[in-house]
C-alpha cells in the first residue's frame, strides 16, 4: 500500500495537547511500508483465538482476511490506547502494578521498533492489534496475556479509528487555514481591482476581486466548523464496550476516557463497536470541502486559459506538454477538480458499505479504513496544492481592465438609479433592458450614450445618471451589508485579516 507510508501521511505528527498521561502518537504510520507478500510468514503460528479450533485457515482465506496491510497505521494510537487500558487494569486491581510496568515499557520497545523500521509485521497475526499485542507477549511474557482483559478487539479498533480521526480532522483544518491565509493575502495585494462577475458564466455585474476571493474563504470556514463539529461528535470513547456488552469486570471507562483526551465513555456498548457515524460524516464534510476546492479549481482553470487570460500561473505551478512545446498547463487545479471525485467516491463506498448491517460488529467493518486513509490523504494534499498555486498566481490587470466594458456589467446598477427616482423595479428593469438594446445596436456602452439619448427611452433619466454607469462607478454604488461595495469588502477583509492573525 505505497499510498499509507509514513511519508504521505506525516502531517499527522504532532504532540498531544490533552492534559493525559500518555503521550500522543508521533505518527499515524509506521516509517516504511510493507506489502502483503512481503508481511507473508512462511511458518503459522496458532491464532490468539485458536481455543477453540482444530485446523488453521487456509492461505487464502488468511491472504483475504488480513488487514495489517493497512490497518498498521493506527499502530500508534493502538499503542497510546494499551497503555491507558494497562494503567486502568492495574488502578482496578485486575493486573498488579509490576505487570502494567512490564506491559508499559513492552510496548515503548515495540513502538521504537516500528519507527526505526525494525518491526516486523506478519500476515498470519491478522491485524494491527494482534501484531502488536502478539510482540509484546514475545517480549514480556504472561503480563502481556493479562492486557486484552475486559477489551475486545471490536472496542480496541474503535478507539484506535477515532483518535485517528481526531488527529486528522485537526490536520485538516490547518491546511484549510494556510488556503484562507493564502487566498486573503492574494486579496489584499489586489484590494482594488474590479473584475467581472459571472452567473450561467454570461457577464453578469462588477465585482471587487478581493470579494470574489472572499466568497471562498467564507465555505472554507463552513467546511473548517464542520469538521470541528465531527470532532466533537466522535470525540467519544467506546473503550471497554468489549465485544458488545461489556464486562462484568470492574473496569473504569471514566478513567481511560479521560486518559485518552475524550469527552467521555460512550453510553450504549452496542452502539459504541457498531457504530461508523463518525467515520459517515468525516466524509461528508471532506466531499463537500473536495466540491468547492473544484470549484475554485475550474475558475482558475478558466480564468488560465487564453480565452480569459484573467490569471498567469508561475512556471513553479505549471506543466508543459510532451508533444506542444507552447504550452502552459494549470495542472495542478485540474487534478484537484479531479480528485474531488475520488474524496466523494470513499464517502460513498462507506454508505453503501454500512447500509445493511444489522447489530453489534460485523467484519464488514474491516473495509472502513481506506477509503477514510485516502479520503483525508487526498483532502489535504488539495488543500496544499490549492494554497501553494494561490501563492503563485498573478492576476493580468491590463487584460482585466480590457475586458471589463464588454457585457453591460452596469445596467443593474442603472436600475437601481432608476428605483432611486421612484419608478418601479420591474418598469426600471424594462427601461434599462431597452437602453442596453440600443446600445448592442449601436456597439456602445451604456456611460457612452448621451442623456437626449438615454431620455429618448425614459424621460426619468437625469444628468446625475452618469454617477451610476460605467464599472468604477458601478461598484461605488453598492452598499448593503455583504456586498461588492469597497467600503464592504473593505470590512470583509478586516475580519479575515483578523481572524486569521494575518497583517495587511
Amino acid at each position: 500500500m505505497d499510498s499509507l507510508t509514513a511519508e504521505s501521511l506525516s502531517f499527522l505528527s504532532k504532540p498531544f495537547s490533552s492534559a493525559s498521561p500518555f503521550p500522543r502518537p508521533t505518527a499515524l504510520l509506521p516509517c516504511r511500508a510493507f506489502s502483503v507478500s512481503a508481511l507473508h510468514m512462511s511458518s503459522k503460528e496458532a491464532k490468539l483465538w485458536g481455543g477453540r479450533f482444530e485446523d488453521s485457515v487456509t492461505d487464502a482465506v488468511e491472504k483475504f482476511t488480513e488487514s495489517i496491510s493497512f490497518d498498521k497505521a493506527l499502530y500508534s494510537h493502538d499503542i497510546i490506547g494499551s497503555r491507558a487500558h494497562a494503567s486502568m487494569l492495574a488502578h482496578q486491581g485486575l493486573i498488579t502494578d509490576d505487570d502494567r510496568d512490564k506491559i508499559l515499557d513492552g510496548l515503548d520497545v515495540i513502538r521504537g521498533q516500528i519507527e526505526r523500521g525494525e518491526f516486523v509485521w506478519r500476515t498470519d497475526r491478522e491485524d494491527v492489534h494482534m501484531n502488536i499485542e502478539a510482540a509484546l507477549t514475545d517480549l514480556v511474557g504472561e503480563p502481556a496475556k493479562k492486557l486484552h482483559t475486559a477489551r475486545s478487539r471490536n472496542d480496541q479498533v474503535c478507539t484506535d479509528f477515532r483518535l485517528w480521526c481526531r488527529d486528522a480532522i485537526d490536520a485538516i483544518v490547518s491546511r484549510i487555514r494556510k488556503l484562507q491565509a493564502a487566498l486573503v493575502k492574494l486579496a489584499v495585494k489586489n484590494e482594488n481591482l474590479i473584475v467581472p462577475g459571472y452567473t450561467h458564466m454570461q457577464r453578469a455585474q462588477p465585482v471587487l476581486l478581493p470579494h470574489l476571493l472572499l466568497a471562498y474563504v467564507e465555505p472554507l470556514e463552513r467546511d473548517a466548523q464542520r469538521l470541528l463539529d465531527c470532532r466533537a461528535r466522535l470525540n467519544f470513547c467506546p473503550l471497554g464496550a468489549c465485544a458488545l456488552a461489556g464486562t462484568g469486570l470492574p473496569i473504569d471507562r471514566f478513567m481511560t476516557s479521560e486518559a485518552l483526551g475524550f469527552t467521555g465513555p460512550m453510553r450504549n456498548s452496542i452502539d459504541a463497536v457498531s457504530d461508523r457515524d463518525f467515520v459517515l460524516e468525516f466524509l461528508s464534510a471532506n466531499s463537500i470541502t473536495a466540491v468547492h476546492l473544484s470549484r475554485l479549481g475550474e475558475e482558475w482553470v478558466l480564468w488560465a486559459s487564453e480565452e480569459f487570460g484573467f490569471i498567469i500561473p508561475s512556471d513553479s505551478v505549471s506543466t508543459g506538454s510532451s508533444i506542444m512545446p507552447q504550452k502552459k498547463n494549470p495542472d495542478p487545479m485540474e487534478l484537484v477538480r479531479g480528485k474531488s471525485a475520488r474524496v466523494i467516491g470513499d464517502l460513498v463506498s462507506l454508505l453503501v458499505l454500512c447500509k445493511g448491517l444489522p447489530h453489534a460488529y460485523n467484519r464488514d467493518l474491516q473495509e472502513d479504513k481506506e477509503p477514510v486513509f485516502d479520503s483525508v490523504k487526498t483532502i489535504i494534499g488539495m488543500l496544499e496544492v490549492s494554497a501553494e498555486f494561490a501563492e503563485n498566481i498573478t492576476y493580468n490587470q491590463e487584460r482585466i481592465k480590457t475586458a471589463l466594458p464588454a457585457g453591460h456589467l452596469d445596467a443593474t446598477t442603472l436600475a437601481d438609479y432608476l428605483v432611486k427616482k421612484g419608478i418601479a423595479f420591474r418598469t426600471s428593469h424594462d427601461i434599462v433592458g431597452r437602453s442596453v438594446a440600443f446600445c448592442v445596436s449601436r456597439n456602445c456602452r451604456l456611460e457612452d450614450l448621451s442623456l437626449d439619448e438615454l431620455r429618448s427611452i425614459s424621460p426619468t433619466f437625469d444628468k446625475d445618471v452618469y454617477e451610476y454607469v460605467g464599472v468604477e462607478k458601478a461598484i461605488k454604488n453598492f452598499s448593503s451589508y455583504g456586498s461588492t461595495g469597497s467600503e464592504c469588502v473593505s470590512s470583509q477583509l478586516d475580519y479575515w485579516i483578523a481572524k486569521l492573525e494575518l497583517s495587511r
